[in-house]
């Protein structure tokens, strides 16, 4: 009887045991496979829309040589944008669409492929080791202070370093570490806002950013240009200008002063070798930008910019009869207040002054300077 009962009791035993084994073996398993999983794709995206009134346009005419802008006493739509991104691993992707005024003026040079209008940003990324990164695809540019997603902007028009400066970049690049404040990027794209080319001219791209040991303070210098075009060849593109050469240098600083209070600086100058102006040309600007945050749900920023394109390069005046080559002055105040949340809604002002009769007045003759009033709405998630 003791016997049976022994043999009973390491039976069930010998069941219990192996019972704990299979859950525990599903368990790993289920782990294993959990480990495995992809996480999932992270959404973003924004839509803004604006209305603008220029106080000297006549019937017709906008008085505007920016970007994204282009109107005059009409409410319009901005950009509805969509942003997916994932990763797994060392590899991740982006994949950034945009649909409106803004997406179209930012791939303006995808002309004849009108899918590409809509993709502002378009790559995959392979973490090679703790300290490099490598991209390949269409991404926004480094240079300049401002993008193209009226949300990460503090104001809502555009200065001219960012319209007559480089969008995007469509290449390959490395995103290398340097120590815990530094790092350096280099890489090498297609001819500049171009996603797709059959030009064999590439330009050569780089970054190097630093900052102070808090982060109060980030320092960026960025670079673009190619040199050995034998030819200026506009035929890329109706919009735009392959120069033999072409070298741009551009500086970035931010700096938070106090919770309340930041200030921005951008500086470029760009210099091209052009048989179509006939000589070695250039233009400049640089720009001042003041933050003023009382608090969470009000904001305030003053730009100021200075734009000077004496050698005709970029801007040409409203008036034919005038040789081309101007300087430009802009000041833009911006309120940003925040009803709700994600929620912005921007009112602002700005005058635009230039060297010589650039902008239109009502009676269809020419001034220097003119006033423009705008208001928009833009929202995130």
């Amino acid at each position: 009887m003791l016997q049976n009962i022994f043999a009973s009791s390491a039976a069930l035993f010998s069941f219990i045991l192996s019972y704990s084994q299979g859950i525990d073996s599903t368990k790993k398993l289920a782990d294993t496979t959990t480990a495995k999983t992809p996480p999932p794709v992270t959404i973003t995206g924004s839509v803004d829309g604006y209305y603008r009134y220029n106080f000297n346009a006549p019937s017709g005419k906008t008085n505007n040589y920016t970007s994204f802008t282009n109107s005059q006493s009409s409410f319009e739509l901005g950009m509805a944008s969509l942003r997916a991104d994932h990763s797994f691993g060392k590899v991740g992707a982006t994949a950034d669409l945009g649909f409106g005024r803004r997406a179209e003026e930012f791939s303006y040079n995808d002309f004849g492929h009108q899918t590409l209008f809509a993709v502002k940003q378009l790559f995959v990324t392979f973490q090679a080791s703790g300290k490099i990164k490598f991209t390949m695809g269409k991404w926004g540019t480094h240079i300049g202070y401002e993008v193209v997603d009226a949300y990460a902007n503090r104001n809502y028009s555009m200065d001219y370093m960012f319209s007559y400066g480089p969008f995007f970049h469509t290449g390959i690049k490395a995103d290398i570490t340097l120590s815990s404040t530094t790092a350096l990027m280099v890489g090498i794209a297609n001819p500049t806002d171009f996603s797709t080319t059959t030009s064999g001219t590439k330009v050569a791209i780089a970054q190097f950013s630093t900052s102070t040991k808090d982060g109060k303070w980030k320092f960026y210098l960025n670079y673009q240009g190619y040199g050995g075009g034998s030819r200026d060849d506009s035929t890329l593109s109706p919009y735009y200008i392959l120069y033999k050469s072409l070298n741009q240098f551009d500086l970035v600083i931010n700096g938070t002063v106090s919770s309340k209070f930041s200030i921005g600086f951008n500086g470029t100058i760009q210099s091209v070798n052009s048989s179509t102006l006939d000589k070695s040309a250039s233009w400049w600007g640089s720009a001042l930008y003041l933050n003023l945050d009382p608090s969470s749900k009000i904001g305030f920023t003053l730009r100021g910019e200075y734009f000077s394109d004496k050698d005709g390069v970029k801007i040409n005046p409203v008036d034919p009869a005038q040789v081309p080559g101007l300087n430009v002055f802009d000041l833009t105040l911006t309120g940003l207040f925040k009803p709700a949340a994600n929620l912005t809604i921007m009112p602002e002002l700005r005058l635009d002054n230039g060297s010589k009769n650039f902008f239109y007045k009502s009676d269809n003759t020419y001034t220097k300077s003119t006033v423009s009033a705008l208001l928009a709405a833009v929202y995130h998630f």
